[in-house]
C-alpha cells in the first residue's frame, strides 16, 4: 500500500473536472460520481465504469436531463485501493454528489461505504464481498450478485463436471479470500476433495512455486478466485509447466484481458459469472452496446461496465417515477425496486440492497478471446 500522502496527492490530482452541462439548462446541476480504478492494474474496468456513466448522462441531458435538471460528472481514481477510496469517497461527498457509481473492487467498496452512508449518498458497486450488505448501510445498493451467491453456483458446475479433486488458489483481497471460502465451503458439502487452498501475493507475476506444488496433488481442477491480472498469468503458467488440471475461475477473470495475458494457454479456461456482453439477449443491452462502440471506438472491457451502468439506470429510472431526488424519498423507493429491465437482465434489489434475479453462467474462453457458455445446460441452448 502507498504512503497515504502519496496517495491523497495522486487521488485528489486525479479528480476529474466536470463535464460541462448544456447551457440551456437553467434549472441546477444534479451531480453523479464515478470512483473506480481509472489507473492501475484494474484500470480498463474502471474506465469502462466511468465511460458508461458518460455516455448515460449524455444521453439523458440530451432528451431534458432528470426532471428538468441537467447531470453533471465526477470521476475521481480509486486505483482499486482502500486508502485512496475513502479519500474518493470524502472528495465526492463534498462535492455534492446524489450518487456515487463504484467501486470495482470489494476492498475499495468497504473502505467507502461507511462514508456515504454517514452523508446520505446512495452507492452503487459491483464489489461481491458479501460484508457489503451486511453492514446494513440504507444508500449501498450491490449491482452484481454477491459471494455466497457465485460459490454455490460454482460448487453445482464441479458437481456436475465431475470434478472431484479440486486446488483453490486466491489474493489476499477481501474479495478473493471470500469467494474462495465460500467456494471451498459449498464444495466440501458437496461431497468435492479440496486437496488446498493456496495464497498468491497479487501482482506478484511468478506463480510457478505455488503450481508446482499443487500440480503434484493431481487435481482436476486449479480454481483461481481473483482478478483477471493475475489470472491470465496463472493460466499461462500452468500451460507451460504442462499442468492437466483445467483452469476455472471467478468473476473477476471475465476481461478482455485476460485472453491476451494468458496468450495461446487462454482457450480452454472456465469463467464463472453473469452472461458476458456479447452474450446478452436484450435489445437494449444490444443497442447500447453498439452506442458505446460508436462513442469509444472498442467494446466494453467485461460485463461489469455494464452492470454498472444498470445501477445508474435503475437510479435515473426510479427518481423518474417518484418525481424526486431527495435521498430520503429515493434511497425507499430503491429498495423497492422490483424487476426493473436492465441491461444485464432483470432484476429487483431487496430490503439491504442485494441484487437479485441474476444467472450465472460458465464460459469457456475460445482461441479467439471470446467466449462460449457451456453450463447450465439451458444457457447453452438458448
Amino acid at each position: 500500500m502507498r504512503q497515504l500522502s502519496k496517495t491523497l496527492l495522486f487521488t485528489l490530482a486525479a479528480v476529474g473536472p466536470c463535464l460541462a452541462a448544456p447551457q440551456a439548462f437553467a434549472a441546477s446541476p444534479i451531480k453523479i460520481g464515478v470512483q473506480a480504478p481509472i489507473t492501475g492494474q484494474y484500470a480498463n474496468e474502471g474506465q469502462g465504469i466511468a465511460d458508461a456513466v458518460k455516455l448515460l448522462v449524455k444521453q439523458t441531458n440530451a432528451k431534458g436531463g432528470l426532471l428538468g435538471h441537467p447531470l453533471e460528472v465526477k470521476v475521481c481514481d480509486d486505483q482499486g485501493e482502500a486508502a485512496a477510496a475513502a479519500i474518493c469517497a470524502r472528495q465526492l461527498v463534498n462535492d455534492g454528489v446524489l450518487a456515487v457509481i463504484g467501486s470495482y473492487t470489494s476492498g475499495a467498496a468497504l473502505a467507502a461505504e461507511p462514508i456515504y452512508a454517514r452523508a446520505n449518498v446512495i452507492q452503487t458497486s459491483d464489489g461481491t464481498s458479501d460484508e457489503l450488505t451486511q453492514r446494513n448501510y440504507k444508500t449501498f445498493f450491490r449491482n452484481a450478485p454477491p459471494n455466497s451467491a457465485e460459490a454455490l453456483f460454482t460448487a453445482g458446475y464441479f458437481k456436475a463436471m465431475g470434478d472431484k479433486r479440486i486446488a483453490v488458489v486466491t489474493d489476499h483481497s477481501s474479495f478473493a479470500t471470500g469467494l474462495a471460502d465460500a467456494v471451498v465451503a459449498d464444495a466440501k458439502k458437496d461431497g468435492i476433495d479440496v486437496l488446498d487452498k493456496a495464497y498468491i501475493n497479487a501482482g506478484s507475476q511468478n506463480y510457478t512455486p505455488v503450481l508446482t506444488k499443487l500440480n503434484a496433488l493431481h487435481p482436476q481442477v486449479v480454481y483461481f478466485s481473483g482478478y483477471y491480472t493475475d489470472g491470465g498469468l496463472i493460466k499461462a503458467q500452468m500451460a507451460q509447466l504442462g499442468m492437466k488440471a483445467k483452469f476455472v475461475g471467478g468473476d473477476a477473470n471475465q476481461n478482455v484481458a485476460f485472453a491476451k495475458i494468458a496468450g495461446n494457454a487462454a482457450a480452454g479456461a472456465v469463467i464463472i459469472n453473469v452472461p458476458a456482453p456479447q452474450d446478452l439477449p436484450y435489445p437494449a443491452a444490444k443497442e447500447f452496446l453498439t452506442q458505446f462502440k460508436a462513442a469509444y471506438g472498442h467494446e466494453p472491457p467485461s460485463i461489469f461496465t455494464l452492470t454498472n451502468a444498470d445501477g445508474f439506470r435503475a437510479i435515473l429510472d426510479t427518481a423518474e417515477k417518484i418525481k424526486s431526488v431527495e435521498p430520503a424519498k429515493l434511497i425507499p423507493a430503491l429498495h423497492a425496486l422490483k424487476n426493473f429491465e436492465g441491461l444485464t437482465g432483470t432484476f429487483s434489489w431487496n430490503a439491504v440492497g442485494e441484487r437479485t434475479g441474476s444467472p450465472y453462467v460458465a464460459f469457456e474462453v475460445m482461441s479467439n478471446g471470446g467466449y462460449k457458455i457451456t453450463y447450465p445446460p439451458e444457457a447453452v441452448t438458448k
